[in-house]
Formats: structure tokens, sequence, C-alpha cells
């Protein structure tokens, strides 16, 4: 998720913030609780720094109401209200500009759009995701800065197509394919015919129909068969887990809704989740995810949810 903590001692004080605070905790969580926090110092400060967290969250959120309502306010791809930023051990609640602000083409939290490109070429981008084109008379070029895009490309001889996703590129040759770029690795599914992908100093590597490879600034991974259905389950307002980390569930509903997802403790992020949710209905899956698993949801603010164990 966008901007996870670094802090472990927070992030467990955060934990029993959220439980302290949920009707279900017991005598038994209270005295737990009392033990941890006088283990140490460090655990008595983050307590306290928790405390401030949730203090800001209550400041932050009648402000992001009124900028909501404002006929002029901003989009969620501009703003963020009640995120959490702990880096060299200190909190705080921010609001920031994200990339891709000054995309030629972008979607909010749970929007789609259908998009013509110049030459002939369609687009279909999907939630939270930001794109440009830079077409010139020798290339066509489209810059991903994040998100997810299908794109159904116009023969052109002469002029390469060709998107540019983080530290990478796929080339159309002759070809429909998916490229999804969320938190510095991306992924190109090809649809129809094929695509060369390039990252990092190795050479194109060609990926067929039904076939999908993903890269970071690691470089580019083994190539894999790809399951084409689960990848445009997205165009059809439905996203797929197949045995898929918690953490990365989490992740991914968030690109769906306006708000934050806290996953206050590790040792529950690996846990495997198949399932099929409705984007539309981000705050059912989450219920679900919660009737399921071993773990609890605490809503903190209309824009905040933090997850932890349930016991």
């Amino acid at each position: 998720m966008k901007g996870e903590a670094t802090d472990p001692i927070l992030m467990e004080a955060l934990e029993w913030f959220v439980r302290l605070r949920d009707e279900k905790s017991t005598t038994g969580d209270r005295r737990a609780f009392e033990i941890w926090h006088a283990q140490s110092a460090n655990h008595a400060e983050a307590w306290t720094r928790a405390a401030e967290i949730w203090r800001r969250l209550d400041v932050v959120q009648p402000e992001f109401d009124r900028v909501r309502q404002s006929p002029t306010r901003l989009s969620r791809r501009n703003i963020v209200a009640g995120s959490l930023v702990l880096a060299s051990g200190l909190a705080a609640v921010y609001i920031a500009q994200e990339s891709g602000l000054l995309a030629e083409f972008k979607t909010g939290a749970g929007e789609r759009k259908s998009l013509r490109l110049s030459d002939g070429s369609t687009v279909e981008l999907g939630t939270y995701s930001a794109l440009s084109t830079r077409f010139t008379g020798s290339e066509r070029r489209v810059d991903l800065h994040q998100g997810e895009a299908f794109f159904d490309v116009a023969t052109e001889g002469g002029r390469p197509f060709v998107v540019d996703a983080g530290p990478g590129s796929a080339r159309a040759l002759g070809t429909a394919f998916d490229v999804k770029f969320v938190e510095g690795q991306a992924t190109v599914t090809v649809a129809r015919h094929a695509v060369a992908v390039r990252s990092g100093a190795a050479g194109a590597l060609r990926i067929e129909e039904g076939w999908q490879v993903s890269y970071d600034r690691a470089g580019l991974q083994q190539p894999r068969k790809a399951d084409l259905a689960s990848v445009a389950a997205w165009r059809r307002d439905r996203i797929v887990f197949e045995d898929t980390p918690l953490r990365r569930v989490l992740a991914e509903l968030e690109r769906y809704r306006r708000g934050r997802i806290i996953l206050t403790s590790d040792r529950i992020g690996s846990i495997p989740v198949t399932a099929v949710f409705d984007t539309r209905q981000t705050e059912a899956a989450l219920q679900t995810i919660a009737e399921t698993l071993p773990i609890r949801i605490f809503h903190a603010t209309g824009y905040v949810a933090f997850v932890y164990p349930a016991s």
C-alpha cells in the first residue's frame, strides 16, 4: 500500500489503538495492552505518537469533507487525506500531490475511461491511472505514469507504438495488450499477437499472445502463461485474486476506493486470499475478508481503514 509504515513499534501501537477502540475488545485485550505498554520506554513513546496520529486524523477529517464538497474540489489524484507518513521515526498526517498530476488523461478511484488516440488506437484506462501521449512523425509513444491500461493498437507502418511504464517499455507488434504499473512494478500481458518488452540493459524480450512478463528496477522477470480472463476482469468491474498475499489484496482494493487502508501487522500480510470481488463494492470486499480471515478492520474515519489481527 502507498506509504507503508517502517517503524514496527509504532505499528504495534497503532494496532493496540484500533484494537482497544473496537467494540469487540475484551478485558484480556486491555490487560495485554498494559503489559505491552509497560515493557519499555519505546513502547510508551510509540503509544503517545499513535494517539497523536489519531488526533490529527480527527482534525483533518472536517477539512477533507469541506474540500470534497466544494464545487472546485480537488480530485483523488491530487489529494490524500488522513495518509500516514512514517519516516525517520516521525509520524504525521499529510495532504500530498501524487504522480501523474500533469498527465494528459487521468482517472480517479473506481473510475474507468475509454479513449481514442489521434492514430485511431483505443485505450481503456483503469482506476486511479494516469497516461500521456507523445506522438511524432517517427513514433507513437505513450507514458503510463501509474495504474493500468488496455491498448488496442492501430496498425501504422513506419511509426512504432511504444508504451513507457516505469523503468521499461513495451513495443506493440500488431497488438492488443494490457500494461499495469503499480508500486514500481510493471506487468505486460499480451491479448493478441506479440509485444517486445525492454527493461534495463538487456535486449528486448518478445512476449507472445497469452503470455505476460513483469519488470522493475532490477530488470525483466521470467515470462509466464497468463490467465487472460483474470487480467481483463477489471474491465468488467471485477478483480480476481488467487492465493494472493493479503497485503497485495489490500493494496489493490485501495486503488478502487477513496482513502487509505493501513495494514498494522506484518504477520497477517502473507495470508493467502482467493476471491473475486466487485470493484464497485470495495467496502463489501473488506467486510468479506474480515469475515473469512483471522483479521479485523477498524474504520477510523470515512477514509482510513486499519487492518489488524483478530487475536
